[in-house]
């Protein structure tokens, strides 16, 4: 059954005001191009996207252009704004920019792990708070927090966890409608891998893993395209994974013995520590929150001479483990190494990784270092509550 008049509209609206948010700017002729249709209906849809408030000229193609066409169209920016979190055990940041993405405020917020849930809930929200006057934005469309755990994909909540914050939860309960925002919440690996495949290290795969080496460990899987969470949440929680080299078993409570016991932080600290590599004090990271020891640790093999050499090379066994169960069962081509101890051994672990891969594994699978750093988390976060926003503010077809 063909579409409405009424609904072949919105649906071409909707395509060319995607086109505007990932592409930006663009002329009435580009628009023809990218969504194939007609010149008469490009110019119907511009003008009535234009009388709705949602684009409007940012100005011209080049001097050398002529007429309607060499106007660049673009969205309006402030039609909605958007902030993005952060959430760490030890603090937050937090970015909040308009509709396009574009940067207005940052802030960062340490939180002593002293600090009552009340009081640390209290003055995240103040943050939030202090970073909108600053900027003049008084209400928010779409917020999205990144946070360590299990989120239950069916209530979207971040669920209780052993080891975490309480205040974490209780945040993400009073931000619900703050400022008239919708909030979204997911697990912080998750939202690294949105930002790797769109801007980093994995935008050539649609398929790939990203393994989060960090205080803990764990895994993200995107497969063709999609992120895919598991029924209850838990897909890529690789820290249970049992592995050899282990002395014990993980359990359904506890991580111990798993592959976590291998490449988490302390494990690594102490493999360090073994090595003889010098590992004073946890620095803090660009956001004043405190790096794992595994990554100070990496930081300091690179100085440690041949004891690093033995280091990394020692690292790079027991992450290959992970890597290689992931890839038995996903064959997802690339796995990117991210978190605070991926980001620190850089693309000399990550080859180190890859060789030992190619050993233990059949399936050809690249290995990569993380391209985005620290900031993955954030920026994934504020690409999942742009596309929120998008689908609040832009038509859609009823």
């Amino acid at each position: 059954m063909p579409a409405s008049p009424r609904t072949a509209r919105v649906i071409n609206d909707r395509l060319a005001l995607d086109h505007l948010l990932r592409e930006g700017p663009l002329t009435a002729a580009r628009l023809k191009e990218l969504t194939g249709l007609s010149r008469p209906t490009v110019a119907d849809l511009v003008d009535r996207l234009t009388g709705a408030g949602l684009i409007r000229i940012v100005g011209e193609s080049g001097a050398d252009r002529r007429g309607p066409n060499a106007r660049l169209y673009g969205l309006v920016a402030e039609r909605a704004h958007l902030a993005a979190l952060d959430v760490r055990t030890s603090g937050l940041a937090l970015v909040v920019t308009d509709l396009l993405g574009t940067p207005l405020a940052e802030a960062r917020l340490p939180i002593d792990g002293a600090l009552g849930t009340v009081p640390a809930v209290e003055r995240a929200v103040s943050l939030l708070d202090a970073t909108l006057a600053e900027v003049g934005v008084d209400e928010l469309q779409s917020v999205c927090v990144g946070a360590p755990g299990l989120v239950d994909p069916a209530t979207g909540e971040l669920r209780d966890s052993t080891g975490l914050p309480g205040w974490h939860r209780r945040l993400v309960r009073a931000l619900q409608g703050h400022r008239s925002a919708r909030v979204l919440v997911e697990n912080e690996t998750n939202l690294a891998a949105v930002a790797e495949r769109r801007h980093g290290a994995a935008q050539d795969h649609d398929t790939f893993v990203l393994l989060w080496l960090g205080h803990g460990v764990g895994a993200a899987v995107v497969l063709d395209g999609t992120l895919r969470r598991g029924t209850g949440g838990g897909a890529g929680e690789i820290g249970f994974l049992p592995v050899p080299l282990t002395s014990s078993l993980p359990s359904a409570t506890d991580c111990g013995g798993g592959f976590h016991s291998l490449a988490g932080a302390a494990a690594v600290h102490e493999l360090a520590r073994r090595h003889g590599i010098p590992v004073t004090r946890a620095r803090d990271d660009a956001d004043g929150r405190e790096e794992p020891a595994s990554a100070t640790a990496v930081r300091a093999a690179f100085e440690a001479g041949t004891a690093g050499e033995l280091f990394l090379d020692e690292l790079a066994d027991r992450v290959a483990l992970g890597a290689a169960a992931v890839a038995a069962v996903l064959d997802p081509g690339c796995v990117v190494l991210a978190g605070e101890t991926g980001e620190a051994g850089g693309e000399a672990l990550a080859a180190r990784v890859g060789k030992r891969l190619a050993a233990l594994s059949p399936l050809r699978t690249d290995v990569r270092p993380t391209r985005l750093g620290g900031t993955a988390v954030l920026t994934g976060a504020l690409l999942t509550a742009q596309e929120d926003a998008r689908d609040a503010v832009f038509p859609a077809a009823s």
